[in-house]
Formats: C-alpha cells, sequence, structure tokens
C-alpha cells in the first residue's frame, strides 16, 4: 500500500471514529432490580470526575460551590461536568472519593448513577452525553474498590434540569451526575 493509500485510510478511520462518537447510545440500566426506595433524591445534583487521561482538561471555569451542593440523603453527592464534556473534572475528585467512602461504609447499598445534561442540543445528543458521563463515574467508583454489580447506570438527558434559567450558572447545575443509593 502507497503512502496516499495509507494516509487516505487513516483519515477515514478518523472521521468514522468521531462520526460514531457523536451518535447516540441506548441508555444501559446495569440494574434492573432496583428499589426506588432513594427516589426523592434524584432532584439533587450530581458531578463529575477526572479519569487520569482527560486530567486537567477543563474547559469552563465556572462551577458549583461545594457548599451549594446538598447532600443526598444517602450522604452522597452529585459531581459536575464542563460543557460538552464527559471526563470527571479534579474538582470533583473529593466528592468522588467521599462517594467510594460512603459506599464501602454501607456495602447493603446499591448506587444508581443518573446522567444528566444542560438544555442546549439535540435530546439524543444529550442523551448520549449523559451515558458517558454515568459510565465514566462508574468506572472511576470501580476503579475505587466498589463492585460493578452495585452500580446500575441511566441517562436523562436534559429531562431532568434542577435549574429553568437560561444562564451558564444555571446550565452548570444542570450537568451533572447525581448518585441515587439504592436499599438491595
Amino acid at each position: 500500500m502507497t503512502k496516499t493509500g495509507i494516509l487516505a485510510y487513516g483519515i477515514v478511520l478518523l472521521v468514522g471514529s468521531l462520526v460514531l462518537w457523536g451518535c447516540p447510545k441506548k441508555t444501559d440500566v446495569t440494574s434492573s432490580q432496583e428499589n426506588r426506595n432513594g427516589e426523592s433524591a434524584s432532584s439533587q445534583k450530581s458531578g463529575n470526575v477526572n479519569t487520569g487521561m482527560n486530567a486537567g482538561m477543563t474547559g469552563e471555569t465556572s462551577k458549583p460551590s461545594e457548599e451549594g451542593a446538598a447532600l443526598t440523603s444517602s450522604g452522597l453527592r452529585p459531581v459536575y461536568f464542563d460543557y460538552d464534556k464527559s471526563f470527571l473534572r479534579t474538582d470533583a475528585l473529593k466528592t468522588m472519593a467521599n462517594n467510594i467512602a460512603w459506599l464501602k461504609a454501607n456495602p447493603q447499598w446499591k448506587v444508581r448513577i443518573e446522567g444528566n445534561c444542560d438544555e442546549r442540543g439535540t435530546a439524543e445528543y444529550n442523551q448520549a452525553l449523559g451515558q458517558r458521563r454515568s459510565a465514566n463515574a462508574k468506572t472511576y467508583l470501580v476503579a475505587g474498590g466498589i463492585s460493578a454489580n452495585r452500580i446500575a447506570l441511566i441517562s436523562y438527558g436534559k429531562e431532568k434540569p434542577v435549574c429553568n434559567e437560561h444562564t451558564d450558572a444555571c446550565w452548570q447545575m444542570d450537568r451533572r451526575d447525581d448518585f441515587i443509593a439504592i436499599q438491595e
């Protein structure tokens, strides 16, 4: 194969990968037997954590304060994401460490990670983005020693906003992962 052929093949692979990355994916719920007792906590905000390979790539600087992020009834806290990003930010590492500690101290509980997005973008795109956000949080929990069998994922896309203003501060609160405790 010539150098031109190899280059053309590489470009086709790159473009194809980018197209597939943006395609919406079905919501993956890893646990179908959930007790919905923690449902009232679903209105709480969640957040993101950087997974190492994306560390330091934060994009936006506005973020909710830790004091403003109320504890859910279980002690699990939300993490937040930058606009159009699904990696966990460094400012959420402490929150994720606390969530891991709570889950280790309470092995009788499972967790449902609910991926959320702000109102911008199509419903399909935000559904896929919310799924990537919750999947990254699950990866972090598993790396922290939480069994994957205790973690369920769902993406709500832009369907569950916590703020309805059309401002950057409001949109930041909607770009989150909520961690809902589910009793086994």
